[in-house]
């Protein structure tokens, strides 16, 4: 099998890549389970850093269609469409925002479309697809009503991905991603960023400005169970997704004082970095507009995991990454 994620470069497209080299197989859109040959990650980026032969980089952008139609070649079987224009860049770059975000979605399908055989497509969508007036946690039944551009072009290639699958194009799904946190690496325009960095920069002796107040809600959902619900969505038989080829994903609800406080019992003898409360209102109010909370029964009866609490998501950054960030910082 010939797998392509787009975004390959990322910080979630370099740990699903690990992720695949290191199962056993894949299933493919006619149930075969099959041994991964070649894992292609495409990004706007260059640089690579997964040593192992059945990894090949490309670098390009993924709104050139001709790019794309030369990167999704007839040997493709499966993509995991990850690339994308953070949600604080995207509203305030509308053109680009659209141009990654919408433009870039359209290209990957109409490519795939292409193919002689029934590709599998996984879509990573976003709870910024919903807000407005939202309950206190969104529910499966609950009613997309983005309020920003990076959440409009996501309901936009949620629904594409849906029709294209519909039409027998691919065999898609879309997964709506609660925050993730902890993401390493360094902090980016994305309006959800201060949910890592309050977490990940104090862990690491770094001061770092948190834009919210301590009482902003954030749904979230760790790096790990985010990558096995990626592995576990391609893996699924079409079947599954017969009442909608969309699927949202459960994420504890964790308020910005509260993941400060998880640092703090966390920190062993580490001297920590302080966190600085500066408001920020247009990043607070991008905020407000999304879920505080997702629960979803479907995704549950499917078999998708979730995070018990915040201090288990400390802990696996503390286990896992800490001492990767730390270096990072020291390679300045």
């Amino acid at each position: 099998m010939k797998i392509l994620v787009t975004g390959g470069l990322g910080f979630l497209g370099k740990r699903l890549c690990n992720a695949i080299l290191k199962g056993e197989s894949m299933i493919d859109s006619y149930g075969n389970p099959r041994t991964v040959s070649e894992i292609v990650l495409f990004d706007v980026a260059s640089n690579s850093s997964i040593s192992d032969d059945r990894v090949t980089y490309i670098s390009g952008d993924i709104s050139d269609p001709k790019q794309v139609d030369n990167l999704i070649t007839d040997d493709i079987d499966s993509i995991f469409h990850l690339a994308a224009i953070v949600s604080a860049d995207a509203e305030e770059n509308f053109d680009l925002g659209m141009k990654i975000n919408l433009d870039g979605t359209r290209n990957v399908l109409e490519a795939a479309r292409r193919l002689s055989h029934l590709p599998k497509v996984i879509f990573t969508s976003s709870i910024a697809t919903y807000g407005g007036d939202l309950p206190k946690t969104v529910i499966d039944a609950t009613k997309q009503s983005p309020q920003t551009s990076y959440g409009v072009a996501k309901v936009a290639g949620e629904l594409l991905v849906h029709d294209y699958s519909r039409k027998g194009f691919i065999d898609g799904r879309s997964l709506r991603l609660p925050t993730i946190s902890v993401r390493t690496g360094l902090p980016n325009k994305a309006a959800s960023t201060w949910a890592s960095s309050i977490i990940r920069e104090p862990l690491s002796g770094k001061d770092v400005v948190c834009p919210v107040t301590k009482e902003s809600y954030m749904a979230c959902m760790s790096p790990k169970k985010i990558v096995e619900a990626f592995i576990h969505a391609h893996n699924l038989s079409a079947d599954k997704f017969a009442d909608g080829r969309s699927l949202l994903l459960t994420g504890i609800s964790v308020s910005a004082g509260e993941m400060a406080e998880a640092v703090e019992r966390h920190r062993g003898n580490r001297a920590i970095g302080k966190i600085k409360w500066e408001h920020n209102p247009d990043i607070q109010k991008i905020v407000n507009g999304w879920p505080k909370a997702t629960f979803s029964e479907r995704a549950e009866k499917l078999g998708f995991s979730k995070d018990d609490s915040i201090d288990d998501i400390v802990r696996a950054f503390i286990e896992d990454d800490l001492d990767t960030q730390i270096a990072l910082y020291g390679s300045d």
